[in-house]
């Protein structure tokens, strides 16, 4: 679900770009696929999830497919790329974290780990359209991927199950996201003043 998403949200962003559709698929592929193979090397899942089987490149594909030929309907919602990453974000967070634990990376390393997961897509989908990746903006981003993240370290810690524990670190996530798209959250930014003025 996170790939799916997440290729959704690189894909939206090629199509406004005016990419072709091979700019388009490669742009769904990597926002879906990054941030898991980041995580999975630094905690030697080796080879990694999203390239040990096809199944990823498959949903990117069909996501890219999608997004490219009905983007007009994708533009009738007001933000489409900002609410799909931010679906993703929570989605990979959160399963970031659960996988981390699950090799036995202590709790602070496994909250910091899965924000990894949910912010290297979209820092690299960023980069590859020339932006300032969000997660080094004022925007909360990697805050909120960090967010559900500690949720579901704290209730691994309190030995609730994983089906209660997942979807409410995703929904306070996605949260805080839209939150800070929607009502202007941000952590405060660096001032810089020339010298001399």
């Amino acid at each position: 679900m996170g790939a799916f998403v997440f290729a959704i949200s690189g894909a939206a962003l090629g199509v406004q770009r005016g990419m072709d559709l091979f700019g388009v698929l490669v742009l769904a592929f990597v926002t879906a696929v990054v941030g898991g193979i980041t995580r999975d090397m630094l905690i030697g899942a080796i080879p990694p999830d999203s390239i040990a089987s096809w199944h990823n490149l498959a949903l990117a594909v069909v996501a890219g497919l999608l997004v490219f030929r009905f983007h007009r309907l994708l533009d009738r919602l007001q933000h489409p790329v900002l609410f799909f990453d931010a679906a993703g974000l929570g989605v990979f967070a959160v399963a970031g974290t659960q996988k981390a634990l699950e090799y036995g990376i202590n709790l602070p390393m496994a909250a910091i780990l899965g924000m990894v997961s949910g912010i290297g897509g979209g820092m690299v989908r960023d980069v590859l359209t020339a932006q300032v990746p969000t997660v080094l903006r004022s925007d909360i981003y990697a805050v909120a991927a960090l967010a559900g993240a500690l949720v579901v370290v704290a209730g691994s810690q309190a030995g609730l199950p994983p089906a209660v524990v997942a979807p409410a670190g995703i929904v306070l996530c996605v949260f805080l996201r839209l939150m800070a798209l929607y009502r202007g959250w941000k952590l405060p930014g660096a001032r810089f003043e020339k010298a001399g003025q």
